[in-house]
């Protein structure tokens, strides 16, 4: 770590012996309780989107049309919910953007044409945005209380929730309709974020971190070189973000249109995909810890360009399936690092910079799958995904940190 006052982490570690049990604080329970509500919800909508578009009868390009409304009310609120969270606080803001996606998740499946399927999907993606630019702001603040590696914990929650979602959606896919099913999701949301919520608020705040304002004399870094930075970690992210988001929206229906897989089997590729993030992100802290963040980061990025490519051009289902958690175990800290970083580089501001390019790579990815799925084959465009991994990795190699003695 360059420089970041030993002392005073040697003194915050010496006030906080018992710094292990406390590590689980209300606050960080709570916070990845979100998390994992957030994962569970997007994972809910993400195995009945074959559904919907069965429902509005939409084409590829159609749908993928209507799936950039998510990206485009994400990035849209993302600017303004960094400020919201500067002048208010992140806790506040994350129990109400929670609460927005939450009721949001039940409309998609009440829609019956694309533009109305367009329209509901602009809230959804506010909330969904507005919540993931809150809860990765109040995560960086404890992160840098508890001066541990433990963004990726957080976002284990999300993953968790996520592999739930799915799995759960999928067992109930020949059973509910659509409607029932996201009814009954956003009510679960509803309660988990009254609950959380309110554990959340009450639990002491974190001391948030005054970045670089502290360094060594000398040792400042230049804020043009602090910006470039935070912009390669947000490309970083948007790699990593369009990724996952072309596997959420297109991953069951590449299972079903290419793989010829049953909706429950092709419910199992998302699941199988968010398992192996759950269980790469548990053990991020681990990994980073020991291997670094460069490496972490490069590794992880060629992984899951090998796991895309084989599951895009993969002849059966068990195959496509093995791609899939690659992809999963590869990406799993990349989003997560990438985000904690630019959050130690320029604070606050710097996590809404880079979590905005971060999911505007879910803006992108929607319509560029869609269009390439039309012009040429859904598994041709798939193979971006493994492209745009694979560029991820080697942009570690330009963020890297400078040896310190």
């Amino acid at each position: 770590m360059p420089l970041l006052n030993k002392t005073e982490a040697r003194s915050s570690s010496l006030a906080s012996p018992s710094g292990r049990r406390s590590s689980w604080s209300a606050a960080r329970l709570a916070l990845t309780a979100f998390f994992a509500v957030d994962g569970f919800l997007f994972a809910s909508w993400v195995v009945r989107i074959p559904d919907v578009r069965a429902q509005v009868a939409a084409s590829h390009s159609a749908l993928g049309l209507a799936l950039l409304c998510i990206s485009a009310g994400a990035v849209a609120t993302m600017a303004l919910v960094g400020r919201l969270c500067l002048r208010f606080g992140s806790r506040p803001v994350t129990v109400a953007a929670l609460a927005v996606f939450s009721l949001s998740v039940a409309l998609p499946a009440h829609t019956h044409s694309v533009l109305a399927l367009g329209t509901v999907l602009l809230l959804f993606g506010a909330g969904y945005g507005a919540a993931n630019v809150a809860m990765n702001s109040a995560a960086v603040d404890l992160v840098a209380e508890l001066r541990r590696p433990v963004m990726p914990s957080f976002h284990a929650g999300y993953s968790l929730g996520g592999l739930l979602g799915a799995a759960i959606g999928g067992l109930l896919a020949g059973h509910l309709s659509a409607a029932w099913a996201l009814t009954l999701a956003a009510a679960l949301g509803a309660v988990v974020t009254a609950v959380a919520g309110a554990a959340l608020l009450r639990a002491p705040a974190a001391r948030p971190r005054t970045v670089n304002s502290a360094a060594a004399p000398g040792r400042s870094r230049p804020t043009g070189h602090a910006r470039l930075l935070v912009l390669l970690l947000g490309l970083i992210a948007l790699c990593t973000a369009y990724g996952e988001g072309a596997l959420a929206d297109w991953a069951t229906l590449h299972l079903t249109d290419d793989v010829h897989a049953s909706a429950a089997l092709a419910a199992a590729g998302y699941a199988a995909f968010a398992f192996a993030m759950t269980v790469g992100r548990l053990s991020g802290t681990w990994l980073t810890e020991r291997l670094g963040h460069t490496r972490v980061l490069l590794l992880g990025g060629l992984a899951a360009c090998a796991g895309m490519a084989t599951a895009a051009l993969a002849p059966s289902v068990p195959a496509a399936l093995a791609g899939f958690v690659l992809v999963g175990l590869g990406l799993a800290n990349v989003f997560p690092l990438a985000i904690a970083r630019a959050g130690e580089t320029a604070g606050p501001q710097g996590v809404a910079t880079a979590s905005t390019l971060g999911y505007a790579g879910m803006l992108i990815g929607p319509p560029v799958i869609g269009f390439l799925a039309d012009a040429l084959s859904l598994p041709t465009a798939l193979l971006t995904v493994a492209a745009s991994s694979a560029l991820a990795g080697l942009l570690s190699l330009t963020v890297r940190r400078p040896r310190t003695t």
